[in-house]
């Protein structure tokens, strides 16, 4: 079994670590321990990224330069 949880550090305590041992209970565990970032402040660290992804909503709600695909062709 594989479980991925997203959490902050600040949320874990007793009753985490319960659920943990809990879940796997008598198996052999890895635990990876990371930074976490989602797809939406990776893409807005970069200023270049940010004003092209800007540039786009903009256009999406004045339903500009936008694009109709019909599914039956892809």
């Amino acid at each position: 079994m594989n479980t991925t949880f997203h959490l902050n550090s600040s949320e874990l305590d007793e009753k985490f670590l319960k659920a943990v041992k809990t879940m796997f209970k008598g198996k052999k565990i890895s635990i990876v321990v990371e930074d976490y970032q989602d797809e939406t402040e990776y893409l807005l660290e970069s200023d270049a990224n940010r004003k092209i992804l800007e540039k786009r909503l903009k256009n999406v709600e004045a339903k500009k330069e936008m694009v109709k695909v019909d599914l039956k062709d892809l």
